[in-house]
């Protein structure tokens, strides 16, 4: 069974958004269904800090042994951050998605579009 942490957001793609210090500061990764689907994640790309995204826009990709997937923005933001340790461990993705193999940090445009994506049981629903 995937694991789904409460107090997070989730997009129907199988990302989450975890908020940070900052209210309008959220780190986007993928969940642990995602990464378990995906298999051994080999490499993933990021875009630069200063980059901006529509909801559901394409930000990156990960590749995994299995596939190529294309990784989605949850909401309108801008990019503020990446997770650099992704670049020389990728399967960090894969041992620990909610915690170090975060991918983005996102200062969102309006915070009440995250407030719109599913909770944790959404989410389980969705997954099944």
């Amino acid at each position: 069974m995937s694991e789904i942490p409460e107090g997070l957001r989730y997009t129907t793609e199988h990302e989450y958004l975890r908020q940070t210090e900052d209210a309008d500061v959220f780190r986007v990764g993928i969940t642990d269904y995602a990464q378990g689907e995906l298999g051994d994640v080999v490499y993933v790309e990021l875009p630069e800090p200063g980059e901006a995204f529509a909801p559901m826009e394409t930000f990156g990709t990960i590749e995994a042994v299995k596939a190529v997937s294309d990784l989605y923005c949850p909401v309108a933001g801008e990019v503020v951050g990446v997770n650099g340790a992704l670049e020389d461990d990728p399967a960090l993705v894969n041992s620990d998605p909610y915690g170090e193999g975060w991918m983005i940090l996102l200062r969102v445009d309006d915070p009440g579009e995250v407030e719109e994506l599913l909770d944790g049981d959404g989410y389980g629903v969705h997954i099944g």
